[in-house]
């Protein structure tokens, strides 16, 4: 039997579309409600929920803590409101929930799954992994009042049985939208990680995990400043079984670090060399390509690229990324076959037609380049007319024949 278990409070505008993902698949649901004055819980209820209430106390793990409380299943699933399980994942839990294996995994012997997650929107890197699948078991709690996880308990459970599995999934398991810009900007959600994380390292000044979060929420709020102390001193703390809190800390001092590139670019290296899944290094690979750009290592640079576009062969950005560098380096053609792979990957992406027309303009192909500057205008239209008036009037200003531009809509 599997629970799905979730906190909640004003989740109206995407609780059922979360809940909708996991129809037929989790055997109860268990909601527990932490104030909400919208529909949420009609919501809840009309897709055939338990609702609890709890009081709110600025810790998250606790309200989860009460979700496993009111759990009867042997397996728990653990979802947020602004999350979507993927269809290939409804089956792999479908089929563990049915005692089946996992590859060469048998299900008497797996503790945990970690899921991959793609932030839809975020502005750094865009995948997590976290662990969203456990048996339901009493010593498996959550801990942290923010960025609140089981790993802390479930890595105790190994030590104490070395029997225990935790399976991480390859594919991306979940869709999550809470870390675009505009949602954490309308939910006040930056002032209030960052007080209830500032009030949990007064007591816990050495737990590198917390460290690193609120850390990385000063350098996504352009206070490196602050950040920088936090980082340094949770290198310092961090275990050696954590290789992956370890490579965000390299991963935030780089980004904090910004305004020295050298010691940015030391800290992408050790990154790299970390053992995590490939996926979760994108934002390295972009931003260490990017700064590897910037120096004029160009053929850094594009193997930085070449590695994103690896890792995950589905982002547009990459390729976009890697289509400049060659550009840059004059190899046109290169360049060319990479902004044209990423718009197929992302039709409507302005700076990839933008810059394909650049190429395109420089090898003397007018008709394909003019097509291309079109559509990036129309593009901009919507997201940025300013970019695409400015792009016109230098389009314009290329001496081309006004014929050639009356055709091309661009005169």
């Amino acid at each position: 039997m599997l629970s799905l278990c979730m906190i909640v409070r004003d989740e109206a505008a995407t609780l059922a579309r979360t809940l909708a993902t996991v129809q037929g698949i989790v055997d109860e649901i268990v909601v527990v409600d932490t104030g909400s004055v919208d529909n949420t819980v009609a919501i809840a209820q009309v897709h055939g929920a338990k609702i609890h209430s709890f009081a709110w106390g600025n810790d998250f793990a606790a309200a989860r803590n009460e979700s496993l409380h009111h759990a009867s299943g042997d397996w728990v699933l653990v979802l947020d409101a602004d999350e979507m399980l993927l269809p290939a994942t409804a089956q792999v839990l479908q089929q563990l929930n049915q005692g089946g294996p996992l590859g060469d995994v048998a299900a008497e012997n797996i503790l945990a799954l970690n899921l991959l997650r793609l932030e839809l929107g975020a502005p750094q890197a865009p995948y997590t992994l976290i662990t969203r699948v456990f048996r339901r078991l009493p010593e498996i709690r959550f801990h942290r009042p923010y960025h609140e996880t089981v790993d802390d308990s479930v890595a105790a459970l190994q030590r104490q049985d070395p029997r225990w599995q935790v399976i991480t999934l390859g594919e991306v398991a979940l869709h999550h939208t809470g870390y675009d810009p505009a949602v954490v900007l309308q939910r006040h959600k930056f002032d209030r990680a960052r007080t209830i994380m500032e009030a949990y390292l007064a007591d816990q000044p050495n737990d590198a995990y917390l460290l690193n979060k609120l850390a990385a929420l000063y350098v996504e709020s352009d206070q490196a400043d602050a950040a920088l102390p936090l980082l340094n001193r949770a290198l310092d703390q961090v275990a050696p079984a954590d290789p992956l809190t370890r490579y965000e800390l390299h991963y935030h001092r780089a980004l904090a670090l910004a305004d020295a590139p050298d010691r940015a670019a030391a800290d992408y290296a050790a990154a790299l060399a970390l053992d995590v899944p490939p996926r979760l290094k994108l934002g390295t690979l972009l931003n260490y390509g990017g700064l590897k750009k910037a120096q004029g290592d160009l053929v850094a640079a594009i193997d930085l690229f070449t590695q994103a576009t690896e890792a995950d062969p589905t982002l547009a950005l990459a390729y976009y990324n890697l289509g400049t560098a060659h550009r840059v380096r004059g190899y046109l053609d290169e360049a060319i076959a990479a902004y044209r792979q990423a718009i197929a990957l992302a039709p409507n992406y302005p700076e990839a037609h933008q810059n394909l027309g650049v190429a395109l303009f420089k090898l003397g192909q007018m008709p394909e380049a003019l097509r291309a500057f079109r559509r990036a205008i129309d593009l901009y239209s919507t997201t940025n007319p300013a970019a695409g008036a400015g792009l016109q009037q230098q389009v314009q200003g290329l001496g081309l024949p006004p014929t050639l531009l009356t055709q091309a809509g661009l005169l």
